[in-house]
């Protein structure tokens, strides 16, 4: 088959699904290269007028210049420069000069390649987590609606995968949203705890700088700060190389693997809960789920949340090697690297969030399916109800133990061996034993009585834990979510 030219078709070039498929616009669009190569006019404006304001020979034309050209960006210009130069920085310094004859003598100004390079990462950081935050807390929302409304709906409970004591729809979905919790304030503080690389010259001393300012450090100081303000930070790191430490790299992308772990969890009981029929995602009404088995369900949408949180979770290998292999100031062997993990983090992560959204704004609770299967386990729950229902008409603790023993065996044997119904309580209404307490069996039975303090718990942490992190993102809740693949 012959190789088609790229350039006359578009579909003849890998395109990462990731952003073809899959991640929302402002997300792609965060890690785009007219985002990045416009940021990097913005630093380098940022910093012809910090200096000007300091004092250096920059006129208000050349600031002007540089203000009227940030967008107008000859992208097929920059490419030729940098196949000549092999440099993207500098093919994007004459870009930007070509534009800005007059300001063409102080663009970059005592800068180096990181200024603008790991600058424009640590703004793409902060505004990638700033997309989340909004994402994650909607689908905290929607989880905390769905966990109050079936807050009292008793539901068998498992532990090792095995029947266990009873809990509710609700409480269960809480654990989901208190892991979820937990991500949120992790990705807050991760945003939070981002600093500027500033200015700080080509080994992080600021030579250049001191320079420039002719030995004064008090300007050179004041020139990191005005231009970190200029960019929307509060702080810059006080020490870097050339670059910022790739172990704010790490820190970024552990809090997105760890919210990868959470995802998969929640979306891995959505997958079991399916199975049983108990739960299941949304399913649109012309939606395939087999091309062999029409009648098929599949939970795809969860399935596609295991699926890239998986790969979300590996990402963080990356920095953890790059920042243990970073020779004092600094080797260029981050920098392919950073460019795909970076990015694929935050793409992955936007579209999982914005996968489960849709999953917890459809969920389909099947309570007679949950019914029937609680009534199948619950008279062997039942049984410490029933010694105790028996020792307050009089009957003898040990002797009702024994009685309870070998019905349950029997009916025990009906179901594994027979395949038959758990007939145990049926045992327990024949035997004349149990006479005192055959009017209670019902209220003995009422699976409201085994769930504990659940309905409670959801409650009181719904009030107290969920709803109260929510507040910042209120005015961004709104807006549901259809998914198109």
């Amino acid at each position: 088959m012959a190789t088609p030219c790229a350039e006359e078709d578009p579909l003849a070039r890998y395109r990462s699904p990731l952003v073809s498929r899959y991640a929302s616009a402002e997300m792609g669009f965060n890690f785009s290269e007219r985002k990045k190569f416009g940021t990097w006019r913005r630093l380098w404006l940022y910093l012809a007028q910090a200096e000007k304001s300091l004092g250096l020979p920059i006129t208000d034309e050349q600031i002007k210049e540089m203000e009227a050209n940030l967008d107008n960006i000859d992208f097929k210009m920059a490419a030729e420069e940098e196949k000549k130069l092999r440099h993207d920085v500098m093919a994007h310094v004459h870009t930007f000069a070509h534009c800005c004859p007059k300001a063409a003598a102080i663009i970059h100004l005592g800068a180096t390649s990181r200024y603008v390079g790991d600058n424009t990462d640590l703004i793409v950081l902060r505004d990638g987590f700033n997309l989340l935050l909004p994402k994650l807390a909607r689908v905290i929302s929607r989880l905390a609606d769905f966990a109050e409304t079936h807050a009292d709906l008793p539901t068998l409970g498992f532990t090792h995968y095995q029947p266990a004591q009873l809990t509710t729809v609700g409480k269960r979905c809480c654990l989901w949203i208190q892991d979820l919790c937990m991500d949120l304030q992790n990705l807050e503080r991760a945003r939070d705890d981002l600093r500027f690389r500033g200015v700080k010259g080509t080994t992080g001393a600021q030579a250049s700088f001191l320079q420039l300012f002719e030995g004064d450090h008090s300007k050179v100081e004041e020139l990191d700060r005005l231009v970190t303000a200029k960019a929307g930070f509060k702080r810059s790191y006080m020490v870097t190389g050339q670059t910022y430490s790739r172990k704010v790299d790490i820190e970024v992308l552990s809090v997105l693997a760890s919210l990868g772990a959470s995802v998969h969890k929640i979306c891995t009981d959505i997958r079991l809960l399916a199975n049983l029929k108990e739960i299941e995602e949304p399913f649109e009404k012309d939606q395939i789920g087999s091309s062999a088995m029409p009648y098929r369900r599949n939970p795809m949408r969860s399935e596609r949340c295991c699926s890239l949180a998986r790969h979300l979770m590996t990402l963080v290998l990356d920095p953890l090697q790059t920042a243990s292999v970073q020779w004092f100031e600094r080797t260029l062997d981050d920098s392919a690297n950073r460019r795909v993990c970076l990015a694929e983090a935050f793409l992955t992560a936007d579209i999982i969030l914005s996968t489960l959204q849709n999953i917890s704004e459809g969920l389909v609770v099947y309570p007679k399916v949950i019914d029937r299967r609680i009534r199948q386990e619950l008279p062997f729950m039942a049984t410490e109800n029933i010694i105790m229902a028996m020792v307050k008409a009089g009957g003898n603790r040990q002797d009702c133990h024994e009685k309870i023993r070998v019905l349950s065996q029997q009916a025990a044997a009906v179901v594994k061996q027979e395949g038959g119904d758990n007939d145990f309580i049926a045992r327990v209404r024949a035997d004349p034993y149990f006479s005192p307490i055959h009017e209670h069996l019902d209220s003995l039975l009422d699976p409201s009585s085994f769930t504990g303090r659940a309905p409670q718990q959801v409650a009181k942490f719904l009030k107290e834990e969920v709803r109260p992190v929510l507040i910042p993102y209120q005015s961004m809740m709104g807006g549901k979510i259809e998914l198109t693949l």
